[in-house]
């Protein structure tokens, strides 16, 4: 399954290990599914990261790494205006380009949409439950 998380489910991985967004990355680490990632996702996540954890350039550099090398990096080609949040726009946008067919989030203006151009938007929870 070719999948995009949005911002506040890496943030969760990598803040608060043990908790569910954790078995969203391991089982892309596992290889039972794709995560497709933009340059746009990395930098809101570093940006989050650093302001509001106060990550140090070295933690967020590993943070970067990591991010890339479990996800397969793509190039957006589509500007999108359709939500108020503008990362959230970002996360729609790698999903129409890579052909995703789920998005993961926790924000309640992307499960409203339930799903964006045949790509499914659920929940965290929904998404550990999916075979």
């Amino acid at each position: 399954m070719r999948v995009v998380f949005d911002t506040n489910i890496f943030v969760s991985a990598l803040m608060f290990p043990g908790r569910q967004a954790e078995k969203a990355l391991e089982r892309v680490v596992a290889g039972q599914d794709r995560l497709l990632i933009s340059h746009s996702i990395v930098d809101e996540v570093l940006t989050v990261l650093a302001r509001k954890f106060k990550q140090d350039a070295e933690q967020l550099s590993h943070d970067a790494i990591l991010l890339r090398r479990i996800g397969e990096i793509i190039a957006t080609k589509q500007r999108l205006q359709l939500l108020k949040d503008e990362p959230d726009n970002r996360i729609l946008e790698c999903a129409v380009a890579g052909h995703a067919d789920v998005i993961v989030t926790g924000d309640r203006e992307l499960l409203r949409l339930g799903e964006f151009q045949g790509t499914r938007i659920v929940s965290l929870r929904a998404y550990l439950d999916m075979k």
